[in-house]
């Protein structure tokens, strides 16, 4: 499970290294380039609810094997595509696929070990969950020496196939022991309001957050989102009944992934960039000073589940808030010229951070929902780290630009148009301008573009460690007051959802 894990949570971080060479070889515009990286992240957050249910009822096994398949012909067949609009559809295709293979990972491991066991057990597939991104820069950056771009879809490709191989000989058979009505209709509309609000947030930074696209993604995704809930609180047997979040394990658990992850992916997106285009890192090296963060989520995330019997889950996950919001404000401090020693530092409090604030988080989501409907938790889990992901990179990532773009103002003086725009839309816009500037008027420009790029990256940092105290004070405020008796586990019955 923690193969097939790793392969579809990878396959997003693996091609972050992989896009400046996919951009040279197949002459994509920056708009073609941002959808070859978010049509994965718009079908997998879309489909995770969908997916989960579809496990619960058909058969988890046989939804993780196909979306093995799914996923591995997809990533494989770009292998020897050459048009940008296929490479993007086959990207979405093989986001369909990991919307169905991530779920199922962590309802089968919740079926396969006894309660007693459950908490290591979700520490593990916690820590997996994040340590695998990083471990897929550093795959990405190893093949990229000897290989073109195209190796990495073929290994996530071989990845996906081995770990179909493996599922399909020890995974266990297990489904909902009540054969349930699926709800098509409930799964639709989750899958369209999920999918347009995605698909805002992703082009909001680059087209405008007042484009027409944009702002039609955001109405359909409310829309569509509170007609879920509208749905789902009159449906008998629905997909995801809403009145969980009452739970406030439910409820606190979501607020702390989802706000850990804004700050984790915004970091993440940020933190390649400075390796590569400030401390000029190669592709390898890159992935290799990401190595002390995977290190510090997959060292301590088994450890949580015993320090929270000892200590109680609401004060682990508040350490584990203070010591992402450290290691957030260790790098906000030393970007300037601090190097890479700072930086190692604060990757080690990051990952020992997420250990400590999502394992709790995860477990309280996943042991509210009964066995029956563990693909539906299991999804509703991995929909708060996606959701968390794509705004960490928007959210962070216009704070990013809004600096930078201000910083350059006074440096683009006396540039054309086309360099002006050029350099203040990107450090490496800016530093083709420098080299064809040439001289001292270069090294001046290139100079001022790489401080806003730190003074970008500070405030962006600082705003995630606003975002991570803001969900973490909200997390303790409403897990302060004990749940009721029984409130931990969830009647589904029509009976007892009215009471609710």
């Amino acid at each position: 499970m923690c193969l097939a894990l790793a392969v579809v949570v990878g396959m997003l971080a693996s091609l972050l290294v992989a896009v400046p060479d996919m951009a040279r070889d197949l002459r994509a515009t920056e708009s073609e380039l941002q959808w070859i990286m978010n049509a994965y992240g718009v079908t997998f957050a879309g489909l995770l609810l969908l997916g989960g249910a579809l496990g619960d009822r058909y058969g988890r096994k046989g939804v993780l094997l196909t979306g093995l398949i799914i996923f591995a012909l997809a990533s494989g067949t770009v292998v020897w595509t050459d048009d940008v609009n296929l490479v993007i559809v086959l990207r979405g295709l093989a986001g369909v696929g990991a919307a169905l293979v991530m779920p199922m990972t962590l309802s089968i491991t919740l079926h396969v070990y006894p309660p007693d066991e459950r908490g290591r057990a979700v520490g593990i597939w916690s820590g997996v969950s994040f340590g695998s991104a990083l471990l897929a820069v550093l795959m990405a950056g190893g093949l990229l020496e000897a290989y073109t771009w195209r190796s990495v879809f073929a290994a996530n490709a071989g990845l996906a196939t081995l770990a179909l191989v493996v599922a399909a000989i020890l995974a266990p058979t297990s489904k909902n022991a009540e054969s349930v009505r699926l709800d098509a209709m409930g799964g639709l509309l989750s899958v369209v309001g999920v999918g347009a609000l995605v698909f805002g947030i992703v082009e909001g930074p680059e087209s405008g957050w007042s484009d027409r696209a944009v702002l039609a993604g955001f109405t359909v995704g409310a829309t569509g989102l509170a007609a879920f809930i509208g749905w789902e609180l009159r449906s008998a047997q629905p997909l995801l009944d809403v009145r969980v979040f009452r739970i406030r394990g439910v409820a606190a658990g979501s607020l702390v992934i989802i706000t850990e992850s804004i700050a984790m992916f915004g970091f993440f997106f940020l933190g390649l960039q400075y390796l590569q285009q400030i401390l000029d890192y190669s592709p390898m090296r890159s992935g290799l000073a990401l190595i002390a963060m995977a290190a510090g989520a997959m060292v301590f995330s088994p450890a949580a589940p015993s320090l929270a019997q000892r200590c109680g889950s609401r004060a682990v996950m508040v350490l584990g808030m203070v010591l992402i919001a450290a290691g957030l404000g260790l790098l906000a401090t030393t970007v300037d010229g601090g190097g890479i020693w700072p930086f190692l530092g604060s990757t080690t409090l990051l990952g020992a951070g997420i250990a400590f604030a999502a394992t709790p988080a995860t477990e309280a989501i996943v042991t509210t929902l009964p066995a029956e409907k563990q693909g539906v938790a299991s999804a509703l889990n991995d929909l708060t780290r996606e959701l968390g992901g794509v705004l960490g990179i928007a959210v962070l990532g216009s704070v990013f630009n809004t600096t930078y773009r201000s910083e350059t103002g006074d440096a683009v003086r006396g540039l054309s148009p086309e360099a002006a725009e050029a350099t203040r839309g990107s450090l490496t816009g800016a530093l083709r301008t420098a080299a064809e500037l040439g001289g001292r008027p270069g090294a001046r420009l290139a100079d001022a573009a790489r401080e806003a790029f730190d003074s970008g990256m500070a405030n962006a940092l600082l705003g995630g460690i606003a975002i991570v105290v803001l969900g973490a004070v909200a997390a303790v405020t409403l897990s302060l007051f004990q749940p009721a008796s029984g409130e931990h586990e969830l009647d589904t019955s029509t009976e007892q959802r009215g009471s609710w």
